[in-house]
């Protein structure tokens, strides 16, 4: 009896003990559940959920979704519409670009949706034409340096295509309402689903990609865009350009039309207006002023085919152009990309370009990761981006200011002289024309190379005003045209940092990152 009795205890004790632990494990297993810790919440995620959730399946999302799929993270992309975009921007990939397309394993995707090469800009002003070329030998730059133009539409409908086909890619149409925050960090987004229902997706790295009309954007950063004009554009189809490789930009008044072969049927015609000068489109005037206005300042040859859209009826669209400063959000579990994080004037067209070399550097910063729930170390990774990426965006965006700047017509000898300056520069060939190409191709993403040929171009410009000899009024607007180049350079100064433009340190190692990146 007495021995039954001790048996008894022991299976007691030990029962006692296991029911103890089991209900103690269950109910810190609860708390850290409540909670969302990046402990147990991420290890669940690590071990079912996804590692990435992406907001937007456009250029940006797309790639993204693709290069972090391929070295292993599980990624799930909610995107508001998956039909096929039809928009006007973003229609030009730089030589840069295609660098990052195919470093990011990409490049076909450029392949099957008749792009054009392009190889040259063809300036034209007060009757006269230049040609500038890529630089052709440019031993830092190791890719075919030509460009591409096309639908914007089909290049993003490849780009799903291609992350879609991996099987760690979730791709799912639904409109994110917001993100889920707790204490500072992101944990994952709420969102409305294709049959209308309102759920919610989890994840360590929430990554905002969702363009320039961003409805999350404020809930990570504080910058505002600003509408500096408007890209006002259609299509002339059935024909082609005369030099369809060629860029045909026409410094015009108010400001600038551009030509490019779209398609092999079809050239893009567009013309920058500003705000309050924005004609009707509704009534007329916009064909109008088109016609009347506009082109009888289109070279001869290029004319025909500008008409030709107009009077056939061609659908007309008129699209902001914005300016965005990137600013890095304090909280933690998120980061934003594309236009939602950073917008420069597309005259240059780079904003792919920028966006590309972006997701190049997150994903090698990413890699050495094996998981991405320490939102601490995640937080280390995207501080180090914003740096790295520095000399790109800080050379795309002044670039993309001045040159904005400088195609606007005006009235004004300082602003004129500049104007008048960088064509001369661009159409006397060598070093200058050269060096201003690899910058806006994106083959030389150096800031300081951008500032000597600003200066350059400043220098010329002020030697036309001084001619033939210096004059009170002549050194008056030569004053002012210096002052012009400063707000053109030091709001970027301010914005992108002075050590991070003027320091050569910084672009070594934005070269080294992504030029070292091994290809996917």
């Amino acid at each position: 009896m007495d021995m039954y009795l001790t048996h008894v205890y022991l299976w007691t004790t030990l029962l006692s003990v296991v029911v103890t632990w089991a209900i103690s494990h269950v109910s810190n297993r609860r708390k850290k559940t409540t909670k969302l810790t990046d402990t147990t919440a991420g290890q669940e995620r690590r071990y079912g959920g996804p590692d990435v959730i992406i907001v937007g399946a456009g250029v940006g999302g797309s790639a993204l979704a693709y290069a972090l799929a391929k070295d292993g993270r599980r990624v799930h992309v909610i995107e508001r519409d998956m039909s096929e975009p039809v928009r006007m921007m973003g229609e030009f990939m730089q030589p840069g670009g295609r660098l990052m397309l195919a470093k990011l394993g990409l490049q076909d995707c450029l392949e099957e949706i008749d792009a054009q090469k392009s190889t040259c800009l063809s300036l034209y002003k007060d009757g006269k034409k230049a040609v500038v070329p890529f630089p052709v030998e440019d031993n830092n730059f190791p890719y075919e340096p030509t460009g591409r133009t096309f639908h914007n539409g089909r290049f993003v409908q490849r780009l799903r295509q291609k992350a879609s086909s991996l099987p760690n890619v979730r791709l799912e149409e639904g409109t994110v309402k917001s993100l889920i925050e707790e204490k500072g960090v992101i944990k994952g987004v709420t969102y409305k689903n294709s049959s209308g229902e309102e759920t919610t997706a989890f994840a360590p790295l929430t990554v905002v990609c969702d363009g320039c009309f961003s409805n999350l954007r404020r809930s990570l950063n504080n910058n505002d865009a600003e509408v500096m004009s408007y890209q006002v554009g259609y299509i002339s189809k059935n024909c082609q350009l005369e030099e369809p490789e060629y860029l045909h930009l026409v410094m015009a008044k108010p400001s600038f039309t551009m030509m490019y072969q779209l398609s092999s049927t079809e050239v893009r015609c567009g013309v920058e207006l500003f705000p309050g000068q924005i004609p009707s489109i509704a009534n007329g005037d916009m064909t109008n002023f088109l016609r009347n206005t506009m082109a009888p300042q289109v070279p001869p040859k290029l004319r025909k085919i500008f008409l030709k859209g107009i009077d056939e009826g061609a659908q007309i669209k008129v699209m902001p152009t914005k300016r965005m400063a990137a600013t890095l959000s304090d909280k933690k579990g998120a980061i934003v990309l594309g236009d939602a994080f950073n917008m420069r004037h597309p005259s240059i067209a780079s904003g792919m370009m920028v966006l590309l070399s972006d997701i190049l550097i997150l994903r090698c910063l990413l890699q050495p990761l094996e998981y991405l729930g320490d939102t601490n170390k995640v937080s280390e990774v995207i501080k180090s981006f914003y740096v790295i990426r520095k000399p790109m965006s800080a050379t795309v965006n002044t670039l993309g200011t001045a040159f904005s700047q400088v195609l606007i017509a005006s009235t004004d000898k300082a602003k004129e002289a500049m104007r008048q300056g960088c064509y001369d520069y661009l159409s006397s060939g060598g070093f200058g024309a050269s060096g201003l190409m690899a910058l806006l191709g994106g083959m030389n993403p150096r800031p300081l190379s951008l500032i000597f040929h600003l200066f350059v171009v400043t220098l010329s410009a002020t030697v036309q005003l001084l001619s033939p000899f210096p004059s009170p009024l002549g050194i008056w607007h030569s004053l002012r045209l210096l002052g012009l180049s400063m707000k053109m350079l030091v709001p970027h100064l301010k914005a992108e940092g002075v050590s991070q433009m003027l320091f050569p340190a910084y672009a070594a190692v934005y070269r080294k990152t992504y030029m070292t990146a091994t290809t996917i």
